[in-house]
């Protein structure tokens, strides 16, 4: 085979790559991907807690939705994650939460392996059978041909109160014998797809 004719085969391939990834679905990687939060009670005493279950993709379209199972809340305590699946959650109603977003997978389809782009995206949450929106600031790093991945440039910080969770949150102060817990909640993460 001629240098070219390889030249040229590649330049296919690379195509046909291009255009696979532009079409295809992106699916969260849930074991490489993290959504964490930090709780501050008692005014000054502030623990980091995660979500050990993701589910998540992003279609042709750009429609991203990212399902927490509640189910799977991790303070490193049993007991408070109990209380918190019970008490706040009330999982047996509200087992998941959603959020949902709408990106243009234009940019990020053209992004160079390594390459990064800052996003301001509206992001909605549903939570506890409430909505809230919030703007968040997202950055999208191109990480190869198959996967992208999207981390929180600042901290989503949600109120309880917006999707009636404050209850929650008094009743679990009271059982923990605490004077407060704070009601703004610091939510961080990182999301990895990968296109199939």
């Amino acid at each position: 085979m001629s240098k070219r004719s390889v030249t040229h085969t590649l330049a296919l391939l690379l195509l046909a790559g291009a255009s696979l990834s532009a079409q295809a679905n992106w699916y969260l990687d849930g074991e490489s991907s993290r959504l964490s939060f930090v709780s501050t009670k008692n005014a000054n005493v502030s623990e980091v807690q995660r979500f050990l279950v993701l589910h998540g993709k992003v279609d042709p379209k750009g429609l991203a939705q990212v399902e927490v199972e509640l189910d799977s809340i991790n303070s490193g305590i049993p007991l408070r994650d109990e209380r918190m699946r019970n008490n706040l959650f009330e999982i047996d109603k509200f087992p998941e939460a959603l959020i949902t977003t709408q990106i243009d997978l234009r940019p990020i389809n053209d992004l160079a392996p390594g390459a990064q782009l800052e996003l301001r995206l509206p992001l909605t949450v549903d939570l506890h059978g409430k909505q809230h929106t919030y703007d968040a600031e997202l950055l999208a790093t191109r990480l190869d041909d198959r996967r992208f991945q999207v981390v929180t440039l600042e901290p989503l910080v949600i109120n309880a109160e917006d999707f009636d969770l404050a209850p929650g949150l008094e009743a679990l102060r009271k059982v923990a014998g605490l004077s407060a817990i704070s009601l703004s909640v610091p939510v961080g993460a990182v999301l990895i797809f990968t296109a199939r």
